[in-house]
């Protein structure tokens, strides 16, 4: 039986504009449905705790969902970057994706064994081998952020931030955001209800 050739980042140009995330991660295509209201009101929330802080430091810039294009066979939405004036001047492509890793990445996770699966593994991989300095995943349903900082050449746990906790980074000089203001408006855990994720690998 023949291998399936690997998709490449040419491959998404022939795919519909269709409000899906397509995504290729080492080859493989990964497809995920509409974000709800949850996921894209803490993905505004981290962004505009990034934003008001940026406004009076001025380093860089917060985007939200923007492509990244690492490679021909790496080419990936993240939910919410930064990433400083010096790298986006020669990041960002004409096109309008950026082509390099930005500083920071933050990725909220949809419960679902596909997306926890990405995000804490595939996404976690290759952002750690693209050179992202510091990866923050962002749990909604835990209401706490995982941040990853890269140490020995690759991404490692430095810190699990909670309600309370203070989140800020060495590479945000003065930023510190309380945790809790990422989930406002998020209801507590057992008013969410039952969600399912229909994502995953497309063959």
């Amino acid at each position: 039986m023949p291998m399936a050739m690997p998709f490449t980042s040419r491959d998404l140009d022939a795919f519909p504009d269709d409000g899906k995330r397509y995504e290729i991660i080492d080859g493989e295509l990964y497809v995920s449905g509409h974000p709800n209201y949850y996921h894209q009101l803490v993905c505004g929330n981290v962004a505009y705790a990034l934003w008001s802080w940026n406004r009076l430091a001025g380093a860089g810039i917060a985007v939200i969902a923007p492509g990244i294009i690492f490679g021909e066979y790496d080419d990936v939405v993240a939910d919410v970057i930064w990433i400083s004036r010096g790298r986006l001047a020669y990041a960002l492509g004409p096109e309008g994706h950026l082509h390099l890793a930005p500083e920071v990445v933050a990725e909220v996770i949809e419960p679902g064994h596909a997306s926890e699966g990405r995000d804490r593994g595939l996404k976690l991989d290759l952002y750690s081998r693209r050179g992202v300095r510091e990866y923050w995943i962002v749990d909604r349903r835990e209401r706490q952020v995982e941040v990853y900082r890269r140490k020995d050449a690759q991404l490692q746990l430095a810190a699990i931030a909670i309600e309370g906790d203070l989140l800020d980074s060495p590479l945000l000089p003065r930023f510190s955001c309380d945790v809790r203001e990422l989930f406002v408006g998020i209801p507590v855990r057992s008013e969410l209800g039952q969600e399912h994720s229909h994502e995953g690998p497309t063959h």
